[in-house]
């Protein structure tokens, strides 16, 4: 199945709340709802919020965050959320989610990406298969601020 990725529209985001809900547990909830949260996100600009799709239906979102750090040399982006429906494959799903929030990370100048440490050792497998390692309480994965040197050929 293809999946396809693209950025979240305000009309996706019951669906994707939704998707999410059943992922997280009660201690995971803020004051706020998952999708108030995330309909104040789509129109930031310190924040990516996006969607898998299969077949025009939702079946997955994440939420990249940027903060500034003087120590990382830049901003750092948060993942946030990231989450997939039960009945798809979430190894391709993630997979491709996390490849277009380390695009936006980059161009967005990000010099780091951070994730919690998942308690699933599968979600941990798949964040360490797109080069997060263990930072302590955290994961990272370095990256490359669009139009940096590093990333001239």
């Amino acid at each position: 199945m293809e999946y396809t990725i693209r950025p979240a529209r305000i009309t996706d985001i019951d669906r994707l709340a939704a998707i999410g809900r059943s992922a997280m547990t009660a201690s995971d909830r803020g004051s706020l709802d998952a999708a108030d949260l995330l309909r104040q996100c789509v129109y930031l600009p310190h924040a990516s919020v996006l969607v898998a799709e299969a077949r025009r239906e939702l079946v997955g979102g994440a939420l990249l965050v940027l903060r500034p750090s003087v120590t990382a040399g830049g901003y750092v982006g948060a993942v946030d959320f990231l989450v997939v429906a039960p009945d798809h494959d979430a190894d391709r799903v993630t997979e491709s989610l996390l490849e277009e929030l380390l695009r936006s990370a980059s161009n967005k100048g990000c010099s780091t990406v951070e994730a919690s440490v998942p308690s699933d050792p599968a979600d941990l497998a798949r964040l360490e298969r797109a080069g997060f390692a263990s930072a302590g309480v955290t994961l990272r994965r370095p990256v490359s601020a669009a139009g940096s040197a590093a990333r001239r050929p």
